[in-house]
Order: structure tokens, then sequence, then C-alpha cells
């Protein structure tokens, strides 16, 4: 058996099939709909969200491992877990913009929760837009260019969207501080004026790419 995990809206595109009180049934548009609004409405709660989803296959193989396995899925559920910013991130977000510094969220996460977290930390308007990796695909150099001098929250962006972002800002002379914990982080980490790794979460390879460390992980540290 097959276990796919990850961001239910993608997932969602490579089932064809869910699973509902142990009955495995066709999943039609309809129900792709139901669940993509559930999903919204726990993420717009501030929810992260996961997608859960398996395939049963014959006699596996090494040949087999990949992205090549991830079709034809069968739709587990969704998983949805509160990860609260801490207590002091608020006021430690307010007093780097009174110093004139622009606080900037950046997250692999589903849009509507970004909107949530950017609004509860005073880092954007609750109604403001969260620009996706899939609006930084569609844009060329000119129009990133306008779009960063704007945008404060992205949203289900990969590791390259960051790199992107921060060679940006820095065309735009402006000095970037970029925080970050996984391997993939390491080149945006690397390119920014101050690359900050997470030095309880964060891997050997993200440390080694940064200029500071957090050895407590907390953003008001930086501060």
């Amino acid at each position: 058996t097959v276990f796919v995990k990850g961001a239910a809206d993608v997932l969602l595109t490579r089932c064809t099939r869910e699973l509902v009180g142990g009955e495995s049934r066709a999943l039609d548009e309809e129900r792709r709909a139901r669940i993509a609004s559930d999903v919204e409405h726990m993420a717009s709660g501030a929810l992260r969200t996961i997608g859960v989803a398996r395939r049963t296959i014959e006699r596996p193989s090494h040949a087999d491992a990949g992205s090549g396995l991830e079709r034809d899925l069968e739709f587990l559920g969704v998983v949805g877990m509160m990860d609260p910013p801490r207590p002091e991130s608020r006021e430690a977000v307010s007093t780097a913009q009174a110093a004139g510094v622009r606080v900037i969220l950046i997250t692999g996460d589903h849009p509507a929760t970004a909107s949530a977290i950017a609004a509860e930390l005073g880092i954007a308007p609750a109604d403001a837009a969260v620009t996706t990796g899939h609006d930084i695909d569609a844009l060329d150099e000119d129009g990133l260019q306008h779009l960063v001098g704007q945008t404060t929250a992205y949203a289900r962006v990969s590791p390259e969207h960051k790199l992107r972002v921060v060679q940006a800002l820095e065309h735009q002379d402006q000095i970037v501080a970029m925080t970050g914990d996984g391997v993939n982080d390491a080149p945006a980490l690397k390119a920014a004026d101050i690359g900050i790794a997470m030095g309880i979460a964060g891997t050997e390879v993200a440390k080694q790419a940064a200029d500071m460390v957090l050895a407590d992980d907390n953003f008001a540290t930086i501060v």
C-alpha cells in the first residue's frame, strides 16, 4: 500500500476515489468541490491542513518509486493542525515594523492559512491578497519586481519561489533577512543579506548556510 500526504488541493487532483465509512467510492466533481470547501474552511481558521491518500499496488519495486506511484489514489481525508504563533510574536512584528523593517510571511501552507496567520500577527490586513507560487511562476522578472514591492504574504511556495523573492527584493536594493529551517531553504538563506536558521528545528545544512542561528527558534529573538 502506497500512502501519500501533502497539500489537500494538490492531492485531490491525483485521486479518483475516496474512502467513506470503510467504503471506496468514485470521487466526482461535486465531492471534490465539497472537500475543497471544507479545506478552505479549516485553513481560514488558521489550521495547517494536510491531505492523506493511498493506493494499493501489485509487487512494488524500486523502479516504481517516485511520483509515478502518486496517481489513481483513494482520498482518505484531511488533517487540520493548530500551530499557533508564539504570544510574543505579534509584539515582535509590531516592534520590527516600527523600526522600519517590512515583515513578510512566506510559507508552503494553504493561502487561507497564510492569510489568517498574517492577519493575526499584524503582517497584513485580514482582506489582503495572498500571492501563491503559481502566481509567481506566471510572472517574468519585471512582473515579479512589481509584485514583491507590495506583497506581504505568500503561500504554496517552493524553495525556488523563496529564492526568487529574495533576489527580487535585493534587486531593489532592499536589505533582506530570510528565515528557514530545511535543506531546501539553504539557497534562499545563502542568497539573503542575513540568512537566519532555526537552531532547534533547523537542519545542519540550513544552519551552515545561515549568518545567524536562533537557539530558541523565536522570531522575537531576531528583533
